[in-house]
């Protein structure tokens, strides 16, 4: 096969009419199923999201990268996918919110790439219109290529059947499976709680595989082509220089992508925890992404030798980028939703105090000085400040949070998670000494 040919490998997208109908546990379940049977399993995760794809690493065994037509783009979207489909016998992509939900929909990738969809449809307390709402999804655009449904959360042998019974035209049942298996993912307000938080994690992702292998057709789906992409090499932006990255249970949203360009513009990363740690590795930068610092503010203000690192990182003039919870965390104080306060960093002055209800979910597009980059919002905390913004970010589709971005000397920090090679030279210059 030449380097730029066509690849072909079995596919399907696993989307659902509406978030929680148990999307990542089926995906879940159909990657460990298919990996317990001895095949390479590939799985993809439509649009921004940290937490569905630990879940799905430790299913497949192999790393979970994001594809969406506006943040990560169409033609490397089509990249990863192709390199996808050179290694793996099948490839799963867990789709986001409602199958046509947005703009783009997880039902417009799947009919740019010819993925065909499996949708899974939450079968509580439901009967006949299961085979009303399968109909729907697959009808409601003519052209998108559908592969059948799957039932989820069944009660009974005979619930299923009815399930099955009610499908019309011809459409495919894939299987059910069973809320009796206690294989459900718990949860918190982010989304899933991550994955190494739960010790029994590989008897859950093996049970509900053994519990889809004796209600599914566990056979591969047909080959989908995959048409090689532009690629376009990695420019060597950052060559020699060391990034201090924090990675532990506060701060572990990172994607997979931005990590490796960074490597790929020749930066050496090392990995270290703003809980236990007491200094900083040797770095030229650092980069404190999000995760659930408000889980563990009072453990992090107790490490005062880290804190004083971070502040002496900085008052070297030392580039740091913070997103999301790692801006909470330089902070002058985070307040948990019991109301205990934490006094942190305190190089941005302001203080954050967690909500128990959402506070802004949108993609977001940024215009700094060193180019535009994309990225998304998610979170439930407020932020109080007097600094001014150097940007804002703009909502594609018009969703909540114009998110701000501050910068004070080579420090810029936001609430805004960005997808770094939506602008690689944007970001080797955030990173740049």
């Amino acid at each position: 096969m030449s380097e730029r040919e066509t690849r072909h490998c079995p596919a399907v997208l696993i989307a659902a009419p509406a978030s929680g109908q148990g999307k990542t546990t089926v995906t879940a379940a159909l990657a460990r199923l298919h990996r317990n049977q001895g095949r390479r399993v590939r799985v993809f995760k439509c649009g921004p999201d940290f937490l569905d794809p630990m879940i799905l690493e430790r299913a497949s065994g192999h790393p979970v990268y994001q594809l969406d037509m506006w943040m990560v783009g169409e033609q490397e979207s089509r990249r990863l996918l192709w390199e996808a489909a050179a290694e793996a016998d099948l490839i799963l992509i867990e789709g986001v919110m409602g199958l046509f939900d947005g703009t783009p929909s997880s039902a417009d990738l799947a009919r740019r790439f010819g993925v065909p969809v499996l949708g899974v449809i939450d079968g509580t307390a439901m009967a006949q219109t299961f085979g009303a709402l399968a109909l729907g999804l697959a009808r409601y655009q003519p052209d998108l290529p559908f592969a059948g449904v799957l039932a989820n959360r069944v009660g009974t042998v005979r619930h299923a059947q009815l399930l099955e019974g009610s499908l019309t035209e011809g459409l495919r049942w894939y299987g059910a499976l069973s809320r009796e298996t206690g294989i459900e993912l718990p949860s918190r307000h982010l989304g899933l709680v991550q994955a190494s938080e739960l010790n029994d994690l590989d008897l859950r992702l093996d049970a509900a595989a053994d519990a889809l292998a004796s209600s599914c057709d566990a056979t591969l789906p047909p080959p989908v082509s995959f048409s090689a992409p532009d690629i376009t090499p990695a420019p060597p932006l950052l060559a020699g220089i060391r990034i201090a990255v924090a990675h532990d249970e506060a701060f572990a949203f990172t994607y997979g992508a931005s990590l490796d360009l960074l490597r790929a513009m020749g930066a050496e990363l090392s990995f270290f925890s703003p809980i236990r740690d007491q200094h900083l590795p040797t770095a030229d930068s650092l980069y404190l992404p999000g995760g659930y610092p408000e889980l563990h503010h009072v453990a992090l203000g107790q490490n005062v030798s880290m804190l004083n690192a971070i502040r002496a990182h900085h008052a070297a003039g030392k580039p740091l980028l913070a997103e999301c919870g790692g801006m909470l965390y330089l902070l002058n104080a985070l307040t948990d939703v019991e109301g205990q306060r934490a006094e942190l960093v305190g190089l941005l002055d302001g203080e954050a105090v967690m909500q128990k209800r959402l506070a802004a979910l949108a993609l977001q597009a940024v215009e700094l000085p060193e180019g535009t980059l994309r990225g998304h919002t998610y979170h439930h905390s407020l932020t109080s400040t007097e600094l001014t913004p150097i940007a804002r970010g703009v909502s594609p589709n018009g969703g909540r949070g114009a998110e701000a971005v501050y910068r004070d000397g080579r420090m810029t920090a936001s609430y805004v998670h960005f997808y770094f090679p939506s602008n690689p030279q944007a970001m080797a210059a955030l990173f740049l000494p």
